[in-house]
């Protein structure tokens, strides 16, 4: 998987589950319909935003995205669907393309950060279940702190 499809799928998972939760959040607030929806769409969403997260970061790394190009990216998460325009004008400017510049037989990793993302690619199934297992924590750790806003009562 190229760093443009790892980063295109990341942007579109990011954005479908933003239109899951905003239609779930649209029929508990403005139809007053149905609140079920409301945490599965938030879990499944908050997963993915975490997801999303790791991927811009890997890709950063690997395309030397300078810092305002690598916060925008990640920025990018927190407004309704901008990951699909942040990808689109990325990979039109020629910022995804390529292989992973640290991939086996790639450049020689400098520093820890660049090490780990190369031993990342040489295992990157051991590498996936870390990475599944990390952001399974991540994620239950925000569980079990609760939602980012009080429950209405």
């Amino acid at each position: 998987m190229t760093p443009r499809l790892l980063f295109r799928v990341a942007a579109i998972a990011e954005a479908i589950t933003w239109a899951f939760l905003l239609t779930a959040m649209f029929l508990k607030y403005v139809t007053q319909s149905t609140d079920a929806l409301v945490p599965p769409a938030g879990g499944v969403h908050g997963f993915v935003f975490l997801c999303y997260v790791a991927v811009t970061v890997f890709v950063w790394i690997d395309r030397r995205w300078s810092l305002g190009t690598g916060l925008l990216g990640l920025a990018t998460a927190i407004v309704p669907f901008a990951t699909i325009p942040f990808d689109v004008v990325m990979d039109r400017r020629g910022r995804l393309d390529g292989g992973w510049r640290l991939a086996p037989g790639g450049d020689a990793p400098r520093g820890v950060i660049e090490h780990t993302q190369a031993w990342v690619l040489r295992r990157p199934v051991v590498a996936a279940i870390t990475a599944v297992v990390l952001v399974s924590l991540v994620f239950a750790a925000l569980l079990v702190m609760g939602p980012p806003v009080p429950p209405s009562s």
